[in-house]
């Protein structure tokens, strides 16, 4: 009985490990990978799905905190990295 509980302890430790892991407002993202955010973000604006779906491994929710991190806001950034 004792054995159930120590389980029950375990996964709610594993599930607040989680929580703290989302909450980390620092996204690291190779120079590349900031190239093709501000060029996408240029062509198609705030769908972050569709940026997200150029960069493997990346997630169009890791895309818009990095933007929206790194820039402040979505909107009027779209000119902030010209080649």
């Amino acid at each position: 009985m004792s054995n159930k509980n120590h389980a029950t302890d375990a996964n709610i430790g594993n599930n607040g490990q989680q929580g703290v892991r989302r909450e980390n407002p620092k996204v690291e993202f190779s120079e590349d990978e900031e190239d093709i955010i501000a060029k996408m973000f240029r062509l198609v604006g705030e769908r972050w799905s569709l940026i997200a779906g150029r960069i493997p491994g990346r997630t169009a929710e890791e895309i818009e905190k990095y933007w929206t991190t790194k820039f402040g806001s979505t909107s009027d950034q779209c000119s902030s990295t010209d080649d």
